[in-house]
């Protein structure tokens, strides 16, 4: 049934013959009745894009998260080296994300492989995006260039960091992300016209696009690299190079926990839309149930963890809980909106058993990474993308990715296997496109002696070599002096 209009000509139609101005005075209510409706669509604006704008205040502060973790991380020789990088990756990235990395991404009218308009955010706003759209997508940038610094903490030049980092924020990511996320890419799912396999690509906020990238990437960095001094003894065995703080550790998966609910639930981009007119149900339901399957999922990671590590080690690890909840948090992130809770539970005791794997495999074939990063995001992203694939459900798929009924979903849910393959081949590609940029990028830093610092720098830790001192003062010579305080060393007694 077509909407009402309200029209002078036809309001006339309803006033008594003896009525003065029937067209005057209809003319006044259908301007009142206008004057409210523009009232209703630019609140509607406002509603959205203060949703918007509030994710992407969370998902920056998940910058704070990756700091601190990745501070707690490395040793304390090398505490003020791991925060620059981290602050450095939101800066570099900033700059070339609004330069270049937008306009790669989202410019649009664009080919399917990579955007074409809005470089320098040229003509925005426009009826496609605003200001605060650009700022949410910076953020998700940058946090890609976070999980690769992770994956070559405590080794890595400095000059390295800001060159990989432009790189990786201003073309690599961004030419993914306008594969599965414009609405001009390839495999898009919000590509209408042309669905790969008839569904596209369900990558809700980034298991692949954001995860794996980073993960990928920094798994290049590390294996270039080669493993920190003291990683593997002489007969190949590994030993523990054990972060300083494991507060730190702590505080920064709670930064990350925290700001995951805008990385997650904000993805939907506006939480102003009815999926029935009037009705309790919409988006605004849809925001809070990817909020607790995101819960859901971190938490049930985090146990497994527990109690795997347990069984394998002998010990209750807090680095290792923590590490098996961001693993779980990486794995829903693709089908956060699209899956049932108890579906979200599989998920992360999945992704748990990911990771621990993924681990055991890095030790053995010595690979170190200090923060897990390429075990974690890599391979529990890449089991994200598959899960989305096997528990997507019918009615969640039609309503976040509405305008073509009939889509595929979840194979495990009855949907069939052509979701699987749009899945499938989203995973080669981004390991084709990470290994085929960030690897030969890292390969021509090592050779020109721009990656890897030297063996005695590395051994006296890159706060004392490179950035003029230790992050920690542990003692202060002067002032000790000037109140007639001093350190003496007690020699142990013997007794007979």
């Amino acid at each position: 049934m077509a909407s009402p209009t309200c029209s002078a000509d036809q309001l006339a139609q309803l006033f008594h013959a003896n009525t003065t101005d029937a067209s005057g005075a209809a003319t006044f209510i259908c301007d009142q009745f206008a004057a409210i409706s523009a009232r209703f669509t630019d609140t509607a604006y406002a509603v959205d894009s203060t949703y918007l704008l509030f994710s992407a205040y969370l998902v920056f502060s998940m910058q704070l998260g990756f700091a601190m973790l990745c501070a707690g991380s490395v040793r304390a020789k090398n505490t003020m080296n791991i925060m620059l990088t981290n602050v450095l990756d939101a800066a570099t990235g900033g700059l070339f994300y609004y330069l270049f990395g937008f306009a790669f991404a989202f410019g649009s009218p664009s080919n399917g492989f990579i955007g074409r308009h809005n470089f320098a955010l040229h003509k925005m706003p426009s009826a496609l995006f605003d200001y605060s759209y650009f700022l949410y997508q910076w953020a998700f940038a940058i946090a890609a260039a976070g999980i690769t610094s992770g994956s070559i903490a405590e080794r890595t030049q400095f000059v390295a960091y800001l060159i990989y980092s432009s790189f990786l924020t201003g073309f690599v990511y961004p030419v993914v992300s306008h594969w599965f996320w414009s609405p001009d890419g390839w495999a898009s799912a919000s590509n209408t016209g042309n669905l790969l396999f008839g569904s596209g690509v369900i990558d809700f906020a980034g298991s692949g696009v954001v995860h794996m990238v980073g993960g990928i990437a920094g798994l290049y960095g590390a294996l270039i690299e080669g493993p920190r001094i003291g990683r593997f003894d002489h007969s190949g065995r590994a030993v523990a190079l054990r972060g300083h703080s494991a507060s730190l550790v702590v505080l920064g998966t709670f930064l990350l926990w925290f700001g995951w609910y805008g990385f997650n639930p904000g993805s939907f981009t506006k939480i102003l839309s009815p999926y029935t007119s009037g009705n309790y149900y919409g988006q605004w339901s849809a925001v809070g149930r990817t909020a607790v399957t995101t819960t859901l999922a971190g938490c049930t990671a985090a146990l497994t963890t527990l109690f795997g590590k347990r069984i394998l080690s002998g010990h209750w690890n807090v680095t290792d809980v923590c590490n098996g909840l961001l693993g779980g948090f990486a794995a829903i992130t693709a089908g956060c909106s699209v899956v049932e809770p108890w579906a979200a539970v599989i998920c992360g005791f999945v992704a748990a058993l990911v990771l621990i794997g993924c681990n055991i495999v890095a030790e053995k074939v010595k690979f170190d990474d200090p923060l897990e990063a390429a075990q974690l995001h890599g391979g529990c992203g890449a089991w994200g993308v598959v899960f989305t694939a096997l528990f997507a459900t019918e009615k969640y798929v039609n309503e976040v990715y509405p305008g073509k009924p009939g889509r595929p979903y979840g194979l495990f849910m009855g949907g069939g296997w052509r979701l699987l393959a749009a899945h499938l081949i989203q995973i080669l590609v981004i390991l084709g496109w990470v290994s085929a940029t960030m690897g030969p990028l890292f390969f021509v830093l090592h050779k020109l002696n721009l990656l890897r610092i030297s063996a005695e720098d590395e051994m006296s830790g890159m706060d004392l070599t490179r950035h003029g001192g230790f992050a920690y003062v542990y003692h202060d010579d002067d002032e000790s002096n000037k109140h007639g305080i001093q350190m003496q060393k007690i020699e142990p007694t013997s007794q007979t």
